[in-house]
């Protein structure tokens, strides 16, 4: 019995019930991060708590490299838009505004650890649970495949602004200004910046391109910072950002997701391990997470004031509906200063997990929740739309084509071969519209799986849609929207995997492509051609018609 004390034993129990727990909720539809939560309550409610793995510093480097791949991909010129840093600032201001006057109504009525708090210690309790959670957001977000889309990089750009003013408050916190060097921050940053570009480019595509990202992320931009009195977050935000202009930074996202998603679980987990609550800390903790509907309101009516339409801003809004774990580590230093009691680290813990058991089934059903309540959301818009969400005119094209990735650019290169200027791609990524555009492609600027974008186009003169999107759950979202919308004709999807052929089918598809399977019928296809070789049956047909596997070379 002595074993199931020891540390070796508890790691074990910890991963098997991170794994099971975080597999249950897969199953249920619900993003895995829940069950990690779950079981991180539940090994602190057995005891579990004494095993040897570094959670802390393992969490740590989730955040890190987290930040640093949302650097690769963030456009600095979008937090200059006033819905990102206005919507952040106006938010933050009503949201404390509202918590502080709840908290000090709730204390005079005499709840449980909320009586005799002066208005700045409840101010400090709203200040804390103003932000939300960017790792919880950017899971979110990266599992539906909507980073980059218009609500996406609102949700982000919000969240960035946060994190400024996290740095702010920590600062005054400590009692300190950062060190004098941090001036000379910027200088040796853009002074590396070309030898990290030319790391990137002959780094190769094996295992030094991802142990790169790490080196970047964490022994230059988050220790330089640490260096400086200046948060490691930050720093690896910032230089992922610097190098996030060169052609490889999406390769290198992508190879450090796995590390990514394995390091966050860590961060899940030993949320459980904060305290053991009491029944009074549970109340308090409920009574707060209630009051997350209201913070969520927020959000959706600051957004809509600045012109964003109701689906982006509900998207937005509930991909932000969820507390922060910066509330954790105010409630740890406002203890430490004496400005809070500990039970405060307790109840923010409480609060903030149950914050993530709310935002995961809304997540999770948002595209329900607009289609079902849009003529009651839509009354909170503006007259004059936001430059992003503005009508879309799709000329003459009457073949569309979602997603413009590698299968979709071999997709609509083919296709506009025989169609001409009938053909029209659409990608949700304004880069890649861009890049697409300065390619000589029909692309334009739109979101597949919006509630309003097929009924912002006229469908009659639609022929064929084709969805290439890399997204499974994207193009299963758009299958139904499409049919939501009343089109009629053919709809072809793709998908990496077999089980995923059949789920596309059962959505309403009329043909899906394994993209692996088909490739290499294409070339095929593409050596008969070349070698002057024939082929019984070509890979390409016309627009329309379901393309079938050659017979023979």
């Amino acid at each position: 019995m002595e074993f199931l004390h020891t540390a070796t034993f508890i790691n074990s129990v910890w991963v098997g019930s991170a794994f099971l727990c975080g597999f249950a909720c897969k199953r249920l539809n619900l993003p895995p991060m829940l069950g990690f939560l779950i079981a991180g309550f539940v090994m602190n409610f057995l005891g579990l708590t004494q095993g040897s793995l570094p959670l802390n510093r393992i969490a740590d480097l989730g955040i890190i490299v987290l930040l640093f791949t949302i650097g690769l991909k963030l456009d600095l010129k979008g937090l200059a838009k006033r819905e990102i840093w206005g919507g952040a600032t106006l938010h933050a201001l009503l949201t404390i505004f509202l918590l502080a006057v709840v908290i000090l109504v709730a204390g005079t009525l005499g709840a449980a650890h909320l009586a005799g708090l002066s208005p700045q210690q409840a101010a400090l309790i709203g200040f804390a649970l103003s932000f939300s959670s960017t790792v919880f957001a950017v899971k979110v977000l990266e599992e539906k495949g909507e980073l980059n889309a218009l609500h996406g990089r609102a949700a982000i750009g919000i969240l960035i602004m946060q994190d400024l003013m996290a740095v702010f408050f920590l600062t005054i916190a400590k009692g300190q200004l950062p060190s004098p060097w941090a001036l000379v921050l910027p200088v040796f940053l853009l002074a590396i910046r070309p030898l990290l570009m030319y790391i990137i480019d002959h780094i190769g595509h094996g295992e030094l391109l991802p142990l790169s990202g790490l080196f970047i992320a964490l022994a230059l931009g988050a220790t330089s910072f640490s260096l400086v009195g200046l948060t490691p977050d930050l720093g690896a935000l910032v230089i992922g950002m610097l190098v996030g202009s060169h052609a490889r930074s999406y390769e290198l996202s992508t190879s450090l997701y796995s590390f990514k998603d394995i390091f966050l679980v860590g961060f899940f987990f030993q949320i459980g391990f904060t305290g053991i609550p009491n029944l009074g800390h549970v109340l308090v903790a409920l009574g707060l997470t209630a009051l997350l509907l209201a913070k969520t309101f927020i959000y959706f009516l600051v957004l809509t004031r600045f012109r964003l339409r109701a689906r982006t801003s509900l998207l937005a809004s509930l991909s932000l509906t969820n507390y922060s774990e910066f509330g954790l580590l105010v409630a740890a230093i406002a203890m430490k200063q004496g400005w809070l009691g500990p039970d405060w680290l307790i109840i923010i813990a409480l609060t903030l997990s149950f914050s993530f058991l709310l935002a995961a089934p809304l997540n999770s059903s948002v595209h329900f929740l607009y289609n079902r309540f849009a003529a009651q959301l839509q009354r909170f818009e503006t007259t004059i739309r936001h430059p992003d969400d503005i009508q879309i005119d799709l000329d003459i094209a009457d073949t569309l084509i979602f997603g413009m990735g590698p299968f979709g650019i071999m997709a609509y290169d083919t296709t506009r071969e025989r169609l001409g200027d009938r053909v029209l791609a659409i990608d949700y990524n304004r880069e890649t519209v861009k890049k697409q555009r300065a390619a000589g492609r029909k692309v334009i600027w739109g979101d597949a799986t919006d509630y309003d974008f097929w009924r912002k186009i006229d469908l009659g003169k639609v022929k064929i849609i084709m969805l290439s999107m890399s997204n499974h759950q994207a193009n299963l979202l758009a299958l139904r929207e499409i049919h939501s919308a009343g089109f009629q004709g053919p709809v072809t999807a793709t998908a990496r995997f077999e089980d995923q052929l059949s789920e596309l089918e059962a959505a309403g598809a009329t043909a899906a492509y394994n993209i692996f399977s088909e490739a290499g019928a294409g070339y095929a296809d593409h050596a008969c051609r070349a070698t002057g070789l024939v082929c019984k049956t070509p890979f390409f047909v016309p627009a329309g018609e379901i393309p079938p596997m050659p017979e023979s070379i």
